[in-house]
């Protein structure tokens, strides 16, 4: 199998759900050929659009490796790299286990694209193609209880910096998503919770959580022409998030 010259190809990691899964359908549904990769198998056969999937864990070089290679040859290019795979689940500093976790989320948060793009360079040479990572406001901020997270994420964000400007010159533009919350798998403790979530909705200048394809219609953004002189940067899609204090109510709330 080939691809045509007007049908791009695009690698999203941690396709099998949420803010992944969302990008790997919309681009399909706009033409893309997709190859979607995830651990979970049964998350990654309930996709809708005909990707090509791809099972592993992209914390290890040979699954991304793989991928690239798959993509290569069913398709012969790679022109957009969405690494998005990540993980929660901090546990208290002191806690037993603490630190293996810790060393877990940096895996999949933090090595994971470093694995991915590196074995994705050589192809995105040749397409001169773009890399957007799936990092998260907690890259910019504190968030209680998570630490390890907001390390892998902050990291993230200054890596995307640095391969940015590496790649520059070869035409490979590198850019980062820092999503609010948005109704994914890893924010369910939020938005199950009513009392939890009202709290939060508060606290958003829109008012609400981010709905996945919301996340996707921005990668797609970062992914195409119409970023074509944007590398090295974070757009942050939060519905005001970062940009609020939260000292005072919002406009609306009243003291």
């Amino acid at each position: 199998m080939t691809s045509t010259a007007d049908q791009r190809v695009a690698i999203v990691t941690g396709a099998a759900s949420g803010i992944g899964r969302a990008t790997a359908e919309l681009f399909a549904e706009r033409g893309h050929h997709v190859l979607a990769v995830d651990v979970d198998e049964r998350g990654l056969a309930e996709l809708t659009g005909g990707q090509v999937t791809l099972v592993g864990d992209v914390a290890t070089e040979p699954v991304n490796l793989a991928a690239v290679r798959t993509a290569l040859d069913l398709f012969g290019r790679v022109d957009t790299l969405v690494l998005n795979a990540g993980i929660g689940g901090t546990l208290p500093l002191e806690a037993p286990g603490a630190v293996e976790r810790a060393d877990r989320i940096f895996g999949v948060n933090l090595r994971g694209p470093i694995h991915g793009l590196r074995a994705a360079i050589p192809a995105l040479r040749q397409t001169r193609g773009s890399v957007v990572v799936t990092a998260s406001v907690a890259g910019l901020r504190g968030d209680p209880g998570n630490w390890a997270y907001n390390a892998a994420k902050g990291a993230l964000i200054n890596l995307v910096r640095a391969f940015a400007i590496d790649h520059a010159a070869e035409g490979v533009r590198v850019n980062a998503l820092a999503p609010g919350l948005t109704r994914t798998g890893i924010t369910a403790g939020v938005h199950r919770d009513p009392r939890v979530l009202a709290a939060i909705e508060r606290r958003i200048p829109l008012g609400r959580l981010a709905e996945p394809v919301e996340q996707a219609e921005a990668v797609w953004f970062l992914a195409s022409p119409a970023a074509g002189y944007i590398t090295g940067t974070t757009l942050v899609v939060d519905g005001g998030l970062d940009a609020n204090l939260g000292i005072l109510p919002l406009p609306g709330q009243g003291f």
